[in-house]
């Protein structure tokens, strides 16, 4: 699928120079961005191709605006008393890059209910699902679980998610920022958009894409397996990632049924006679329960204290 239009004017063309380079940074977007410095260039633009996105200011006369033929049109607004025609969305100009563009896919994707006119083809081969998990505390998991993403993020599209009940917000991902929740949030709604509205809630650590942990342990202690389930599948079928890194925390209910669906498991181990005889313990857990399966997948991964 070709990508589409997306044309940016603004009379503060430094305004649009910067929202161009924030778009094109997002590698899950199909667009194609141009940035015109006045009304002639997007009319010029118009009698090329379709514009399906035009982000115009407000302060190009409504007059002068009405004869811009985009399938989409936002409008930059500064203040309330921004005038628009019947055709237009008014969207708020200085706002962060990342609301600005949830407000335009949410928009956007109420017409086009798969997301596909904003998003790029689906992928040719199933996502590697790769599960870290240790009931050994203090095991380095999660630092090793980011390190991972981010050696795999070269040359992959890799999205990280923690799902711990105390993630540690402020520790190892800043303390602002949408979260595991609020993907979860827009799972539960089933409305095949959730590719799409992820790329305004991840946050990335290099070529690595990450959500932040939730906040509430709450929000992650009563999610149940259908509904980690659900999401991860929606995440596979509706996304760009290659690679999902599920972060595990052994308090999740139904915690051996998650871990059945990664494709993989790897397990941080130091040398520690606690630590061995927890991870033995487990071992004989998975196979009193029925999780053999599991366990098949465990490989061990020793770390340096």
């Amino acid at each position: 699928m070709s990508s589409r239009s997306f044309v940016i004017c603004d009379q503060e063309e430094g305004y649009a120079a910067a929202f161009a380079v924030f778009l094109m940074k997002k590698k899950e977007l199909a667009f194609q961005v141009q940035v015109c410095n006045g009304l002639s260039q997007v009319q010029a633009i118009l009698r090329e191709h379709p514009i399906d996105v035009l982000l115009i200011g407000g302060n190009y006369p409504i007059d002068e605006r009405k004869g811009l033929r985009a399938s989409n049109v936002f409008v930059l607004a500064e203040s309330a008393k921004t005038e628009t025609n019947s055709d237009e969305t008014t969207v708020y100009k200085y706002q962060s890059g990342e609301m600005l563009l949830a407000e335009i896919i949410c928009k956007c994707s109420k017409e086009s209910e798969t997301g596909e006119l904003y998003f790029h083809g689906a992928k040719t081969k199933n996502s590697r699902i790769i599960g870290i998990f240790s009931p050994v505390h203090r095991s380095g998991k999660t630092s090793y679980g980011l390190r991972l993403g981010q050696e795999l993020a070269v040359s992959e599209n890799v999205l990280y998610l923690n799902m711990e009940i105390y993630g540690g917000i402020g520790g190892f991902f800043p303390e602002e920022g949408h979260t595991l929740a609020d993907a979860l949030y827009y799972s539960r709604q089933e409305n095949k958009n959730l590719g799409v509205i992820l790329t305004t809630l991840v946050e990335h650590m290099g070529a690595l894409d990450y959500l932040l942990p939730v906040r509430v342990s709450e929000d992650i202690r009563t999610v149940t397996l259908e509904e980690w389930i659900n999401l991860v599948r929606q995440i596979e079928e509706q996304s760009i990632y290659d690679v999902l890194i599920l972060d595990v925390d052994e308090g999740l209910k139904d915690v051996y049924g998650l871990l059945r669906i990664c494709t993989e498991i790897l397990v941080p181990v130091m040398k520690d006679a606690s630590a061995e005889a927890k991870l033995l313990q487990m071992e004989d857990e998975l196979h009193l329960l029925g999780f053999d399966d599991v366990k098949k997948k465990m490989v061990k991964k020793e770390l340096i204290s």
